[in-house]
């Protein structure tokens, strides 16, 4: 009896297999195109819910610094890499040859991850003359260059040079004016009065000054000087970058100039005809009395009218590393009196001789002297 279970078992077994391979076997079979009476192949029907094949994106090789790169280094070989680009969005005047770009100098600030340019490496910076100024090439991006007149003492003793980071101090003066006129007060005051037998009005003489605030019948108070303007002195553009001090040569270029030789003193004589050797005097050398500074475009547009209002700009030499944008106060004179705990003098019965009407001030030529009271030194 098992016996017989177990072979009706083992047929059931078959019949499903068997019945399973039937079913599957139209669909495991390649059929051949179906064909119509004259023999060519029938036309197939293609499904609406078909998927298009997408068209794969192309690439194009392209040098990518893959490390920082500052404007002047002479590009290492480890600093770039080919890498693929989609060229649908690749610069038309990208590098796809990595001799194009290693041992060659970086034109510009150079970004990690950037795909490197034909105009961001060079051979030579003194080449560049030929597509334009070294000033341009060394001009940071985003930044314009503005000639800002200098001294001796505005520029840290002549001390900065190209390359350096220099903040901008300005003072300026301040006098009250009459809002209408637009002229320095107090206003001139003209007396009228009425002549007794005409009865017309007659001007009398003019007096600068106001009526009398004690009430003074017919009384003007007027000015015993010219207004004294009020000083303020403020740090305001940080971190502009000195471009070249002194005047541009005339092809623009100054990298890579050599330095004008010193003259030997032994070849400095001349024969004068009576066998005496006469010196040529060495010429001395001028110093510079402008700086090219490059600023941001708004930056560029204050020190313009820094310059037409005839401000006086002084130039604080940064640190090399420092790039920090501190805020600062303006300083007045009330500034300085709270700041350094600055008493006012009280008024005393008693003096010192002789009168102090003048300290030691910096007068104009870069010369300290002391001011005297003949020379038109300020007041105490």
């Amino acid at each position: 009896m098992g016996r017989l279970r177990t072979i009706l078992i083992i047929l059931i077994l078959l019949l499903v297999i068997g019945a399973v391979v039937i079913f599957l076997l139209p669909t495991l079979t390649p059929t051949a195109p179906a064909t119509t009476t004259s023999g060519t192949p029938a036309p197939q029907i293609v499904s609406n819910n078909t998927v298009p094949t997408p068209t794969p994106q192309q690439y194009v090789d392209l040098v990518i610094a893959v490390q920082e790169l500052p404007r002047g280094i002479v590009v290492p070989p480890n600093a770039v890499e080919l890498r693929p680009w989609p060229l649908e969005s690749a610069p038309f005047n990208g590098i796809t040859n990595l001799e194009d770009v290693v041992g060659r100098i970086a034109r510009t600030d150079i970004f990690r991850e950037q795909p490197i340019l034909q105009n961001m490496v060079v051979d030579n910076l003194t080449n560049l003359a030929r597509v334009g100024s070294d000033a341009a090439a060394l001009l940071p991006s985003g930044l314009v260059a503005i000639a800002v007149p200098m001294d001796r003492l505005t520029s840290v003793a002549y001390g900065i040079q190209d390359g350096d980071r220099v903040d901008i101090i300005v003072s300026l003066l301040f006098v009250d004016v009459d809002e209408e006129f637009q002229s320095l007060l107090p206003n001139r005051v003209t007396l009228i009065s009425e002549d007794p037998e005409s009865g017309q009005l007659v001007l009398t003489t003019a007096i600068e000054g106001r009526v009398d605030p004690l009430g003074f019948a017919n009384a003007v108070v007027g000015p015993s000087e010219r207004q004294r303007p009020r000083l303020v002195t403020q740090r305001t553009i940080q971190d502009a970058f000195v471009l070249h001090v002194g005047e541009f040569p005339p092809d623009g270029r100054i990298v890579g100039v050599p330095p004008t030789p010193t003259p030997n003193p032994e070849a400095q004589q001349a024969d004068a005809g009576d066998g005496q050797a006469t010196p040529i005097p060495t010429p001395t050398e001028s110093r510079p009395d402008i700086v090219t500074l490059g600023v941001t475009p708004q930056d560029a547009v204050v020190l313009t009218h820094f310059i037409e209002a005839r401000l006086p700009i002084t130039f604080a030499l940064r640190a090399a590393s420092d790039t920090s944008r501190v805020p600062t106060d303006p300083v007045t004179l009330d500034y300085i009196m709270t700041e350094f705990n600055i008493q006012l003098p009280g008024r005393r019965p008693y003096s010192i001789e002789p009168a102090i009407r003048s300290i030691r001030q910096l007068v104009i030529e870069n010369q300290v002297e002391l001011a005297t009271e003949e020379s038109g030194g300020g007041g105490g």
